[in-house]
């Protein structure tokens, strides 16, 4: 019988409160289950194993990142609302960090998979669209989109921007330089 309170989302909560304080590896069944106050094999009731778990967080962490996004770009166009998106998914990806880890690595294969990735990816298109871009172009876009804004943030988090030069400063001419090529597509 499962625990009283304990329900998949209450287990998804508690690997992603792990995942952002000690980092996406240290998200094992033994450990959640020992935060949780359970026996590791009472999990199994809520989540089909490891993989499972992490699929379920990574989806978890894409829907939270797309409200997110989608928040922060409601009644903006052009570059305000690229800007917007830009702070927010930094923003996102340094307070959840094993979240945010969890949702790169998105399986994509069921349908709760591809619902919570296409949910990121509408947003991003909906901001495209203030620029005119549409279609195949949006796609293209969207991906250097996210290449930029995954490979700032990544290099950020491991410490890879050494030269002491104002970080802030750095990403505002990351978002002004996808503005300026957005404009010229």
């Amino acid at each position: 019988m499962p625990r009283v309170g304990l329900d998949p989302d209450a287990v998804v909560d508690a690997a992603a409160r792990i995942a952002d304080t000690d980092g996406l590896e240290a998200v094992t069944l033994a450990r959640l289950a020992a935060d949780l106050g359970v026996r590791p094999p009472s999990l199994y009731v809520h989540v089909s194993g490891l993989a499972d778990l992490h699929a379920r967080l990574g989806a978890r962490g894409a829907r939270e990142l797309a409200d997110e996004l989608q928040l922060s770009a409601a009644g903006r166009a052009g570059r305000e609302a690229l800007d917007a998106i830009g702070y927010a998914y930094r923003d996102y990806a340094t307070e959840h960090p094993g979240s945010y880890e969890a949702l790169q690595r998105l399986p994509g294969s069921s349908d709760a998979d591809l619902s919570a990735a296409t949910a990121v990816v509408d947003v991003v298109l909906a901001v495209l669209r203030g620029y005119g871009i549409e279609g195949g172009e949006a796609i293209h876009a969207t991906r250097i989109i996210r290449s930029a804004f995954h490979g700032f943030v990544t290099l950020e988090r491991v410490g890879g921007f050494a030269i002491p030069l104002e970080l802030d400063e750095t990403f505002a001419r990351l978002l002004a330089t996808l503005d300026q090529g957005l404009r010229t597509a």
